[in-house]
């Protein structure tokens, strides 16, 4: 098993004389964060296609062992929703563009769909089985790529294998029909914390866990207090164990089935007052002393 904290983008003004060292260069600034916490999403993937020379300068400005999560494209997710033919060059072009790149440092994928986007199982079954398992399946699919991308890249060297995690935001998700996609194609539910009202469920759904912490004042503002940090890294604790917190919120009342251990991945995104690189690491602390504990005990 593997927990990995850390933050949700890198790139904040507000973070410079804060979080990130006086006079450092902008060119610098992921160096310096990928030495602080384990992973990062890669937020901007989201907003338009990036390029391979992106990709492959992330990939050496962070030390081995790094991971990146990476976010789909909200033209997928918000605007084309899947619905027609034009999703399959969509979602293409994505996998051409360079992520493959990240190689053994690519996480899962994070697909985050808008507050206004109802749950119809027919489309999200069709959304869940256009997504590559593999790397060799995600390059066959870039295949299809169109003009968008100006600079094709999708290589394999190693075949590994590819996660998704699925962010909803919409109540009618809220049901064991939902989360018996997600399990049927291995996708996990992202925990996803935030003072906005989306839904909060903590069903498990594949051999990993994906958490979300938004903030805890304003939506991306707040510092954690130590109590909520003390529960968070207990459940953390719990899902790495291959288990479940006792008082778990779920969609489905079945839980999972145990494991030995599960991978989880924990990013906040409380970015707007400079909290998340802090919180990120006093929840690592306080996850290293319960490790210490138990090898004590």
């Amino acid at each position: 098993m593997k927990v990995k904290i850390g933050i949700s983008g890198w790139r904040y003004d507000g973070w410079r004389g804060v979080f990130y060292p006086q006079g450092l260069a902008h060119r610098r600034e992921l160096e310096f964060a990928s030495r602080a916490v384990d992973t990062i999403e890669i937020n901007g993937s989201h907003y338009s296609l990036q390029s391979i020379g992106s990709y492959l300068s992330w990939y050496e400005a962070t030390p081995d062992g790094f991971t990146f999560s990476v976010k789909g494209p909200r033209y997928l997710t918000h605007m084309l929703r899947f619905r027609d033919e034009t999703a399959l060059p969509a979602i293409a072009n994505f996998f051409a563009s360079g992520v493959l790149a990240l190689r053994d440092k690519l996480g899962p994928f994070l697909w985050q769909f808008p507050p206004n986007f109802p749950f119809k199982p027919d489309l999200f079954e069709r959304f869940l089985a256009l997504l590559p398992q593999d790397f060799d399946s995600a390059a066959k699919l870039a295949l299809q790529h169109d003009g968008r991308v100006k600079q094709p890249w999708f290589a394999v060297e190693t075949n590994r294998r590819l996660r998704h995690a699925v962010e909803i935001r919409h109540p009618s998700f809220c049901v064991p029909e939902f989360v018996a996609l997600l399990r049927k194609h291995k996708a996990a539910l992202v925990v996803s914390d935030a003072v906005a009202g989306w839904p909060y469920g903590e069903d498990v759904t594949s051999d990993f866990i994906y958490l979300r912490l938004h903030g805890s004042e304003t939506l991306y503002g707040g510092a954690y207090t130590d109590a909520a940090l003390d529960r968070f890294a207990a459940r953390v604790d719990a899902w790495a164990r291959g288990s479940e917190p006792r008082d778990a919120v779920r969609f489905d009342r079945r839980a999972a089935a145990p494991r030995r251990s599960r991978d989880v991945f924990v990013y906040f995104d409380n970015d707007k007052k400079v909290e998340a690189p802090f919180d990120a690491a006093r929840l690592k602390t306080r996850l290293e002393q319960m490790k210490k504990k138990g090898r004590a005990a």
